[in-house]
């Protein structure tokens, strides 16, 4: 499962990107104004960080007005992959897009045939949100499941990229059900290195390195 970042923060992509953790970066309004800079600004910073696809959200709501705002934000660089809500003038824009060679990743997926319809439209990406689903007690993670397969029974080669996630078992079920990208914020990302059973273990083991009275270096 491919890691994507989802933030605008250049400092947190950049550690991240350094240990080989980051294979592509997720953004969107929220995040943009969050970092306080302007979106075709940071944008490019962080196409010049980042090798794999960087999702640029447009925030145009009809379809001509999307297409137009697909194009200026994917002139930022290559690896710009067109972000596109799962509306009907969404889904047209992803089919122009899609058309002209371009990645579009459609977001705000919540169903199973929204997903559908998507992948008809020549999606690179569906963004299923999970935590959102999650917060009115519908289980993201079968939507996630279902996705993948309608996916594999009909070869649909757009990738399930798995979203809003909220926590390190979030990123465990997406592996096991066969998503094809998670992106997460860079708190969760780091916190799937935390366990305690392994903070108990090395306390226990410096206490006996020092009682031995040696060193290394």
């Amino acid at each position: 499962m491919r890691f994507f970042v989802d933030t605008a923060d250049v400092e947190a992509i950049a550690e991240l990107n350094d240990l080989g953790m980051v294979d592509g970066v997720t953004t969107n309004p929220s995040l943009i104004l969050k970092s306080g800079r302007d979106i075709l600004e940071v944008t490019r910073e962080i196409c010049s960080i980042v090798d794999g696809p960087v999702s640029a959200e447009v925030v145009a709501l009809k379809a001509d007005d999307m297409i137009a705002e697909g194009r200026k934000l994917a002139e930022i660089a290559p690896n710009i992959a067109v972000k596109v809500p799962l509306t009907w003038d969404g889904l047209k824009t992803c089919k122009v897009l899609s058309d002209e060679g371009r990645m579009v990743n459609v977001t705000l997926c919540f169903s199973a045939n929204q997903a559908l319809l998507a992948a008809k439209a020549g999606a690179t990406f569906i963004s299923p949100f999970i935590g959102r689903l999650d917060d009115i007690n519908i289980d993201g993670m079968d939507l996630i499941s279902d996705i993948r397969t309608i996916y594999d029974n009909y070869g649909f080669e757009t990738n399930i990229l798995a979203a809003s996630i909220r926590s390190v078992n979030h990123m465990t079920q997406c592996a096991l059900v066969g998503a094809d990208v998670a992106t997460a914020p860079p708190n969760v990302i780091k916190a799937m290195a935390s366990h305690v059973l392994t903070d108990k273990g090395l306390d226990q083991f410096m206490k006996d390195w020092a009682k031995t009275g040696q060193k290394i270096l």
